[in-house]
């Protein structure tokens, strides 16, 4: 009899290991300016220093997640010290071996980017000589994009995290060769995500939509068609925003139809990033209809971090850091280990406020 009970208890034990679903499952969704996972609030019941923490959703910039380089006159840029040649596969299994790290600090989201972002540091200009698209020119996906994608989107799930996903990054979209293209990019990538099964993603359709986009559905006067045709496409079962430049407040079509209002602090000082959500919070749209408010990206500058959070906004960390495999997270090869003091610093401070989660 003992061993017909431990038999059938390993026959359930298998079941289990071999049987599970490929991701958890992890939703994301918003009540009012909170964010919610999985029904319940994030941080739920946490307050630092009398400020509420619960709702909130404090993520980083990791846009180069699953970068790579298909310029072979600029790969060179980015090769890792020890092998001497740039690897697309490490860098991103690298980033997938840290996502724990992170969570247990008390981050809950970060930021990828389908055309990656500026990876050397002051060179975010209109034209970039290396290609880094998930995108071929008429707007259809490439697969080894969607290959790295996929495995950040299920770890991510697995460990109850979100990502804010961007389509388009300026000095990249030139490659689509016109709008029909950025439309058919749009439409692929969102019927993609939503292939996946994963709701644990928000759509950040454009970064700085109001800087150096070639096409003009890219730019603020337009980008509102691009978040309306996300929602369409999705029947609103996507969370979808655009973020500006630092000290850009969004218009105020932009906050209506918004499902997040996503700006970035970039050279605002803590007084400004203050005024910036006082701003937002007295116009018309967020009045009538409120919802989170998320910079997702700033900074090292930690008194910024806590001028939004004290104004009960989400914050993001951004730091850009050197192509040294040390410095920072934007520069590849990126290091994304907690290896420097900026980085120690901002996830200590960052366990201090959400009391970590374990």
């Amino acid at each position: 009899m003992e061993n017909l009970i431990i038999g059938v208890i390993l026959i359930f034990v298998f079941l289990f290991a071999f049987n599970r679903p490929a991701f958890a499952s992890t939703v994301v969704s918003i009540r009012g300016e909170k964010f919610f996972i999985n029904g319940k609030p994030t941080y739920e019941g946490r307050y630092y220093q009398g400020k509420p923490v619960e709702g909130l959703l404090f993520n980083s910039r990791m846009v180069q997640a699953i970068f790579d380089d298909l310029n072979p006159s600029t790969r060179a840029l980015w090769i890792y010290p020890d092998t001497r040649v740039w690897d697309p596969e490490r860098n991103t299994k690298e980033f997938i071996s840290h996502l724990y790290e992170y969570k247990r600090y008390g981050l809950l989201a970060f930021t990828v980017n389908l055309q990656g972002g500026g990876p050397v540091d002051r060179q975010f200009t209109r034209v970039q000589e290396w290609e880094n698209n998930a995108f071929n020119p008429d707007g259809t996906l490439r697969e080894e994009y969607l290959r790295r994608l996929s495995l950040v989107l299920d770890e991510a799930d697995r460990l109850g995290m979100v990502v804010i996903l961007g389509y388009f990054y300026f000095g990249q979209d030139q490659r689509l060769k016109d709008e029909t293209a950025v439309l058919n990019a749009v439409d692929n990538a969102t019927r993609w995500v939503l292939d996946t099964g994963h709701k644990n993603i928000l759509i950040e359709i454009a970064n700085e939509c109001d800087i150096n986009y070639d096409h003009d559905i890219l730019k603020p006067g337009r980008i509102s068609e691009l978040i309306r045709r996300v929602k369409d496409i999705s029947k609103g079962s996507l969370l979808v925003s655009t973020s500006f430049s630092g000290g850009y407040i969004p218009p105020e079509e932009i906050i209506n139809i918004s499902d997040f209002v996503l700006v970035h602090g970039n050279g605002q000082t803590p007084e400004k990033i203050r005024g910036m959500v006082r701003l937002i919070r007295s116009s018309k749209a967020f009045i009538n209809n409120p919802k989170p408010i998320v910079f997702n990206e700033d900074s090292t500058n930690l008194d910024n971090m806590i001028a939004a959070f004290e104004n009960y906004a989400s914050w993001g960390y951004y730091d850009q850091g050197k192509n040294d495999y040390i410095n920072g997270f934007q520069s590849p090869p990126v290091n994304w280990s907690i290896n420097t003091e900026k980085k120690k610093a901002f996830f200590e401070l960052l366990r201090k406020i959400t009391g970590g989660i374990e």
